[in-house]
């Protein structure tokens, strides 16, 4: 599907590869790169996904990058649940249950 200029759009872009990174954070985080997602409004005439375009954000920042998605959906979440967590709620829960109440 070809996108057009003015479409909205998403991008990606390497910002460092891992060999660029600095040697002074964790080797796990080191050794993947440094990458950057913008949305915006397309500037480049015209691109199909793969191709490099140039973009216009909200704030008028002016990106290039890979495009990798047209009309990109809005989506945020806090990632997997993690099992600990879930039962802290309940643990606390009885602990102030305990608790003496003060007069």
């Amino acid at each position: 599907m070809t996108s057009y200029a003015a479409d909205w759009v998403q991008i990606h872009k390497i910002i460092l590869r891992p060999d660029e990174r600095p040697k002074t954070l964790p080797a796990e985080t080191r050794a993947v790169p440094l990458e950057m997602r913008v949305k915006g409004w397309q500037v480049t005439e015209s691109a199909e996904i793969g191709d490099q375009v140039r973009v216009r954000t909200v704030l008028g920042r002016e990106q290039t990058g890979e495009l990798i998605a047209e009309n990109p959906e809005y989506g945020h979440d806090f990632g997997r649940a993690i099992p600990e967590l879930l039962a802290a709620g309940d643990e606390l829960v009885a602990m102030m249950r305990d608790m003496p109440k003060e007069d």
